[in-house]
């Protein structure tokens, strides 16, 4: 996989999710074979006003690597300002976000409410390639609603005005997050462009990431909700579509295992009052579908420190022992 000068080592990447897709959680996938990274989304404005949690944001570690930063907003001189700022923290893409469908960030003219003013987008995207030196990418959605149905339009758009790999969900805007993803659209798009594709909606099994290359011929996949509580499912797909080999999924003692390293991590990098709040969400998904689970997510939902974590841990082994590796 190739984006201008940048070259990947395997096809599977993992999404910028808002609120989840951290540093530590960028780290953690990467160690599981994650081929690239995206940060969460990051304001253009903020970082006009200097806004001091824009800037965490964008905080990159070597073991994440190669990572995008990802900005959003709607004005392309500050969109350009917010890229050239963001070099201060070397990332190896600059992403632009016209997809998120969140109705906070689309109120303010940014995410996928972009997708109404096509030209706006490739004006955003020549700003932007304008004023950084390293390759520009576009995640964005099928269009606004089913009336808008425009994202291969933007995407030729976006390319001609400099972007170097365009990301692709596979719904619009309206669709949030249902029904399931139009991967027809998805090969659509990719034949219409002559720069990378990057497929992205309804990845949750090594089958699905294998399946999304086969049938719409994009360059590579990129894995959100699938990854959550899953972040092995990068080193999985890997082996899947590279040797067709199916590794198993891990047992409930390395779930917890993973868990707990992915939790302290957060609380090295946030502290643990902050990094336990944060934690609440992954340790929910990290029990999803083990027995007891229910029981497992509520006390997730109030773990304050890193003690009461692993005394869940512990629980949760105890009570699958019958599934232990």
């Amino acid at each position: 996989m190739k984006i201008g000068n940048l070259e990947w080592d395997g096809n599977i990447a993992l999404a910028p999710m808002a609120g989840v897709a951290d540093r530590a959680f960028r780290e953690l996938c990467a160690g599981f074979g994650a081929s690239y990274v995206v940060s969460e989304m990051v304001s253009s404005k903020g970082l006009h006003y200097s806004d001091r949690k824009s800037a965490e944001l964008m905080e990159l570690s070597a073991a994440e690597r190669p990572a995008g930063i990802q900005l959003f907003g709607d004005d392309p001189a500050v969109m350009a300002e917010a890229a050239r700022r963001a070099m201060d923290f070397a990332p190896d893409v600059i992403d632009i976000n016209m997809g998120c469908p969140a109705p906070k960030v689309n109120s303010s003219g940014g995410g996928a409410s972009l997708m109404k003013d096509p030209a706006l987008c490739a004006r955003i995207v020549e700003a932007v390639a304008n004023a950084v030196p390293v390759p520009v990418t576009v995640k964005l959605r099928k269009g606004w609603d089913e009336h808008s149905v425009n994202g291969i339009e933007v995407a030729q758009l976006c390319e001609a005005a400099g972007a170097q790999a365009i990301t692709i969900h596979g719904r619009t805007r309206a669709q949030m997050y249902a029904p399931a993803a139009d991967w027809d659209y998805i090969a659509r798009l990719k034949r219409s462009v002559g720069i990378p594709v990057i497929g992205n909606g309804d990845i949750f099994t090594p089958e699905d990431a294998a399946n999304m290359l086969e049938q719409t011929g994009c360059d590579a996949v990129m894995i959100g909700r699938g990854a959550c509580g899953n972040p092995w499912i990068f080193q999985r797909a890997r082996a899947w579509i590279r040797e067709h080999r199916m590794l198993p999924e891990p047992g409930p003692a390395e779930r917890m295992r993973v868990m707990c390293r992915h939790v302290e991590q957060i609380c090295r990098l946030r502290g643990e009052s902050h990094g336990m709040r944060e934690a609440r969400k992954h340790a929910a998904w990290y029990v999803r579908g083990l027995k007891g689970a229910a029981g497992f997510r509520r006390e997730a939902g109030e773990l304050c420190t890193l003690e009461q974590l692993y005394r869940l841990a512990a629980r949760v082994i105890l009570a699958n022992e019958d599934h232990a590796e």
